[in-house]
């Protein structure tokens, strides 16, 4: 024990008052602290592009920030499949962006497919003729 109370290895080198002298040091389990942290950047990226992606599908916006995500998620897979890092994030980042670039697709196909079945109600004088018009397009009338 040294003189602040702190117990210490006899083959302990750095002084009892610095913190983090050994920051990328293994850890209990012989893990790398950079790996705790998520070392792997690419994957969490990926992650962040495919949420945000996936929750700006709908604008069509999401399939372009998807498209980047997959991207960059199959990058991170590479990686974290030579570094053992991210791996779990690197996947995530995968399906969210695929189910963003989905989305988007499905999104735009809607929109292409609502503004044919509606091109005979684009010249309304009002709001209300609009919604009729529409409504006659969609039952036939």
């Amino acid at each position: 024990m040294n003189t602040q109370g702190v117990e210490m290895s006899p083959h302990h080198t750095a002084s009892p008052g610095i913190t983090g002298a050994h920051v990328h040091a293994p850890g209990p389990r012989g893990y790398d602290r950079r790996a705790q942290d998520g070392g792997n950047g690419a994957a969490r990226a990926a992650l962040v592009l495919g949420v945000i992606g996936l929750s700006t599908s709908v604008v069509l916006v999401g399939g372009l920030l998807g498209a980047v995500g997959l991207v960059l998620g199959l990058v991170a897979l590479r990686t974290a499949r030579r570094t053992g890092v991210g791996r779990g994030r690197a996947v995530a980042g995968v399906v969210t962006s695929a189910l963003a670039i989905a989305v988007s697709i499905t999104a735009a196909f809607f929109l292409v497919w609502y503004a044919n079945k509606t091109q005979d109600c684009y010249r309304p004088d009002s709001f209300q003729q609009y919604k009729q018009c529409v409504h006659d397009q969609f039952n036939g009338n």
